[in-house]
């Protein structure tokens, strides 16, 4: 080999080492993966010695080899290989009932008619539920991770959602505005993301996207009814940071914040669509008649993995989702299966090897319910919260 072309060779190797190495510690600095940015360096470090050997003693054989063995591994690195598109269908045949969910069994009062007439009809839970009965609770000053300044902001957020909720829904106008049911649709995504949203969707709404029977608040055991047939979705991002101490207390600071954005957001959509003469309701925390990653997930915002949550392209579960239901017609966004994400949720499995409480279960996809899906254990999960006083 040409003495010139074998140094120049060598440097852009160096500096293809540099230059991959520096984007790959920018990206795990950025995630505040610092075992990441550990593991990255000793391998680079250890590249260029070899290409600064390489160039000191002249070894362009052994050079010529090393370089067809990294071409090799790059090229089998790239390709994807085979996705399996049959390990996951969560597509539900059946409505689920908000009565079952966690909030709303820890709304129940020990011995009033709600929490006998439940627990009759489900003897096995009240032992479990017994568990989280006993720790300090969400937000509370006696809980592991107690912080006075995190708290009182948490609080003062809940209480503002809590304020919301009489907005949810409402009269529409007594006449009806006629619309261009394309235009007014991108309108409507377009006013969620000036209004700070991350990204938004439409889907038509799906028996399975409602819940059977109201399970919080004053309408406790009132069946739903499905009157919308459409749905707007849409997210708003947490800091990374904040979610990144959980489960310390920035977490529930930060996730009621975004719990009021996107409380904030979903109601102004909402009252929008009644100013045009039709019917809508926003889906805002403590007061659901949807499940809100479903919906998300059908209007093109992402796929529901091993936790259970939305799993977002950019930011994974690190969002919050707000809903708008409603009749007026609109047009949806084209939703396919993004089965790459969830292959990589099924091969990653970190979260289950860090979930504190061990409620993310480990391993492939189950039938549950005549749906093969991933689903946590939802009483160890709140459990651990109501000791820890924080979500995560």
């Amino acid at each position: 080999m040409n003495q010139e072309i074998f140094n120049i060779l060598i440097l852009l190797s160096g500096f293809i080492v540099i230059l991959i190495s520096s984007l790959l510690i920018l990206m795990f600095y950025r995630e505040n993966e610092i075992p990441a940015i550990r593991k990255t360096i000793l391998p680079s470090c250890c590249a260029l010695v070899v290409i600064l050997l390489i160039y000191i003693f002249n070894l362009t054989e052994v050079f010529s080899i090393i370089a067809v063995l990294v071409l090799v591994f790059l090229i089998s690195m790239l390709y994807p290989g085979k996705i399996n598109k049959k390990f996951a269908d969560q597509f539900p045949e059946s409505r689920f009932d908000e009565r079952d969910i966690m909030f709303s069994r820890d709304e129940l009062q020990p011995g009033s008619e709600n929490y006998l007439a439940y627990y009759q009809k489900n003897p096995g839970l009240e032992k479990k539920d017994l568990r989280f009965r006993k720790k300090p609770g969400l937000l509370s000053d006696s809980s592991r991770y107690y912080h006075e300044e995190a708290f009182m902001i948490a609080r003062s957020n809940f209480t503002a959602v809590d304020k919301l909720h009489p907005r949810v829904q409402g009269k529409p106008a007594d006449h009806t505005q006629s619309y261009n049911n394309t235009e007014i649709s991108r309108q409507l995504k377009k006013e969620a993301l000036k209004s700070g949203a991350l990204n938004a969707g439409i889907c038509k709404t799906k028996a399975y996207h409602f819940y059977s029977f109201k399970g919080r608040g004053d309408e406790y055991g009132y069946p739903i009814e499905l009157k919308h047939q459409f749905a707007i979705a849409f997210t708003v991002e947490m800091d990374q940071i904040m979610v990144s101490a959980a489960p310390k207390a920035a977490i529930v600071a930060e996730s009621s914040r975004q719990y009021l954005s996107a409380g904030k957001i979903a109601i102004k959509i909402a009252e929008q669509i009644r100013e045009m003469g039709y019917d809508a309701r926003a889906h805002i925390d403590g007061n659901y008649q949807v499940i809100c990653p479903l919906i998300a997930r059908d209007a093109g915002l992402g796929e529901i993995g091993r936790m259970g949550l939305l799993l977002t392209p950019d930011q994974g579960p690190r969002v919050r989702i707000g809903v708008v239901t409603t009749n007026m017609p609109l047009v949806k966004d084209h939703y396919k299966r993004d089965y790459s994400l969830i292959d990589f949720c099924r091969i990653c499995s970190k979260c289950s090897d860090c979930c504190p409480s061990a409620s993310i279960p480990h391993g492939d996809p189950i039938l549950i319910n005549k749906v093969r899906r991933w689903k946590i254990n939802s009483e160890a999960c709140f459990t651990y919260w109501c000791e820890a006083g924080t979500d995560c």
